[in-house]
């Protein structure tokens, strides 16, 4: 198997896990603690932020970005090449949709049920900029600090906290967006609201990509296998 195909199948399969644990946390937490929003919110942040520290681990060593964001602001440093960047977000898309319809089948609902959940307006659409933002920061500066090895964790801990402080519950993630459209759940987000999201998302992480220029002038090396964000 070639490299592109296995760092391919790294980000299907991390994707995939990712958007089943954002979904299926959002289903069992609606199931275990009905109307109690505030609850549900804190049993899916900490589900996700958990799976997201256990993926990039288990991921790393191959390919662990898992977000067409973070693909795309590693073409524009330079780190990979525009093919392999296509051939990512690709499988990251896919990677997500399965995901999301084992996590409707894990919890005997349909498996795909599109979302009615609306979710737009000036503030949320900031809250997902924002988001997206910080994330491309947290992942390129702990990929440049003495110990790139802690990735996970300030990925994992940035999103546990981006859930409660953006007003978007922080889905910083084209891929995660598209595919949560397909749960009429908790975790879901209709259809008509996916294109300002993921505008949103590319303005937060293109401004980002700026802004890790500024902090880190040194160029980027190349990546690693071990260095993967």
């Amino acid at each position: 198997m070639s490299a592109l195909a296995r760092h391919a199948l790294a980000e299907l399969l991390g994707t995939a896990f990712l958007v089943a644990a954002v979904v299926g946390s959002g289903i069992a937490a609606t199931r275990l603690s009905p109307g109690e929003p505030g609850l549900q919110l804190l049993e899916s942040s900490l589900a996700t932020g958990a799976v997201l520290v256990a993926l990039i681990i288990a991921f790393q060593p191959v390919s662990a970005s898992f977000n067409p964001v973070v693909t795309l602001v590693e073409r524009a440093l330079g780190r990979i090449g525009g093919t392999d960047a296509a051939v990512l977000v690709a499988a990251q898309v896919a990677g997500g949709a399965a995901g999301a319809v084992v996590a409707n089948l894990m919890f005997g609902l349909d498996a795909v049920a599109l979302s009615a959940r609306t979710r737009d307006g000036g503030g949320v659409l900031l809250g997902e900029a924002v988001a997206t933002f910080g994330l491309v920061l947290v992942v390129f500066g702990a990929l440049r600090s003495a110990r790139a090895e802690t990735v996970a964790y300030a990925v994992g801990g940035y999103i546990v906290a981006a859930y409660w402080f953006t007003s978007s519950t922080s889905f910083a993630n084209p891929a995660v967006t598209l595919a949560r459209t397909l749960s009429d759940s908790f975790a879901g987000i209709a259809p008509a609201s996916v294109a300002a999201f993921v505008l949103a998302q590319l303005a937060g992480g293109a401004a980002a990509a700026l802004a890790v220029r500024l902090l880190h002038p040194l160029p980027v090396p190349a990546p690693t296998p071990q260095e993967a964000p």
